[in-house]
């Protein structure tokens, strides 16, 4: 959707209280010092700037913006259509090529956007440093609610878990991810951040800590023998090659990230001719919990589990 180029975005008040005029990047300075503050986490902080510079790098190349108060809420409704309509996907990444990824991005994307972005504006109106609240009447774009279907088969898990090689490291160490996330619902981020600490092979629970837990509660997660024995080994080759305590490391020895892993989930997944199904974690996490439910556990203890 072409864009009227470098239109001036205005705002007249008649309101005798006085507000600071912020740049666009002294707002999102202010927002993270007090997000900060406020004990949110490093990933979060960094989401809020990531998403803040998409906006403000496509805001200054169509309109005339200095200060964060003359953004009005015409201005969001035509980002939203710039992002389903004319931005292309990944464009500005490192490692892919824009120009062979399609244009627009999804519904569930431009909504993260949104949150964000609103999430910004609440706080800045919150503490009276603007005196319009922009994204107030800015909705999230209507979306299916498809995520309680989005789960693997038997027939899905079955071949999957014929992917990986499990006489390489890599291989099996992904193939130990796998089964610890079908059989545990762990969240991704609580999985890679796993030590040998964590797990109590006696009793057969893993501890998550309460700094790498989303709702910041620690809980005590149950796991099967099959499991323990597949971590126990997992942990015994990382120790034959690594100083470190933590379970799921790259060839090298570093920690594993979540995107790289999601990517691992993926190709198995492709290489398995598993389709229809935007494979990450969290589909394993949704699998975890029908299965639970099919096998007779209630809402309450699931919820306890789950986090």
């Amino acid at each position: 959707m072409a864009l009227k180029k470098k239109q001036r975005v205005t705002k007249v008040s008649g309101n005798s209280k006085s507000y600071p005029q912020l740049t666009l990047q002294q707002a999102v300075d202010i927002v993270i010092s007090g997000k900060r503050a406020e004990g949110c986490r490093d990933l979060t902080l960094r989401d809020y700037t990531k998403m803040w510079r998409y906006f403000t790098e496509w805001l200054t190349g169509n309109y005339e913006v200095t200060y964060v108060d003359e953004i009005e809420t015409e201005v969001f409704r035509n980002y939203i259509n710039y992002m389903k309509y004319d931005k292309k996907r990944y464009d500005g990444h490192k490692f892919i090529d824009a120009d062979k990824q399609g244009i627009g991005l999804s519904d569930t994307t431009i909504n993260i956007n949104l949150r964000t972005i609103r999430a910004l504006f609440n706080h800045l109106y919150r503490e009276e440093l603007i005196e319009v609240n922009p994204m107030e009447r800015i909705k999230l774009l209507r979306q299916d609610e498809n995520d309680l279907t989005n789960c693997f088969t038997d027939e899905d898990v079955k071949a999957i878990l014929q992917q990986p090689d499990l006489r390489d490291f890599v291989g099996f160490r992904d193939y130990v991810g796998i089964n610890v996330l079908l059989d545990s619902g762990l969240r991704i981020q609580e999985l890679m951040g796993l030590r040998a600490a964590d797990i109590d092979f006696q009793t057969r629970f893993i501890t998550i800590q309460s700094d790498k837990s989303k709702n910041r509660r620690p809980r005590l997660v149950p796991v099967s023998t099959h499991v323990t024995k597949l971590l126990l080994q997992l942990i015994g080759e990382n120790k034959a090659h690594f100083k470190t305590d933590r379970i799921f490391l790259s060839s090298y020895g570093e920690p594993l990230g979540a995107n790289h892993f999601n990517k691992r989930l993926k190709h198995y997944a492709e290489k398995a001719g598993v389709g229809g199904k935007k494979v990450t974690a969290h589909v394993y996490r949704h699998t975890w919990a029908k299965n639970m439910i099919l096998n007779g556990c209630d809402a309450f203890t699931l919820q306890k589990i789950g986090g």
